[in-house]
């Protein structure tokens, strides 16, 4: 039987406390595996919003500058948690599963690693789930580490 080597292993992060564990688990199977390491972070598009005020298009610009400073922060500092500087982080703007799976495309990952949030069955419903839309459409191996809250 062949097997593939495993190179790239795309980690996609958001916001939520649980990050570090998806950032662990997700570095842990590419250091077992010699594999590089990817974090990406994607910006959801923000809505715009329309005002009489000439000010508002430059507010919105400064805020999603800081937004996106903070990000790279957050990515650099979970990048000197893991340990390693060879860890390549990655900041993009879209829609995230999409975006998720055409930075995957874009760099050649041969797997993605992700977080799932245990959320109540109508708030999946109404908001969808990320891990699930990204499984939907995936064309690459996606490994779901669970990430709800032990009570």
């Amino acid at each position: 039987m062949k097997t593939t080597k495993m190179k790239k292993v795309l980690i996609a992060m958001d916001y939520d406390e649980t990050s570090q564990k998806v950032a662990e688990v997700g570095f842990s199977m590419a250091q077992a595996m010699h594999a590089e390491t990817i974090l990406l972070h994607v910006i959801s598009e923000q809505p715009v919003y329309y005002s009489s005020y000439m000010y508002m298009r430059e507010l919105q610009v400064d805020v999603l500058g800081d937004l996106k400073k903070s990000t790279q922060k957050f990515l650099d500092k979970t990048k000197k948690y893991l340990g390693v500087e060879s860890i390549q982080t990655i900041l993009k703007e879209g829609e995230i599963a999409e975006t998720i799976l055409n930075t995957a495309k874009e760099m050649n990952a041969d797997i993605i690693v992700m977080g799932s949030h245990s959320r109540k069955w109508l708030e999946n419903i109404i908001m969808g789930s990320t891990a699930e839309d990204v499984l939907k459409t995936t064309t690459i191996p996606l490994f779901i580490v669970p990430t709800k809250k032990q009570n």
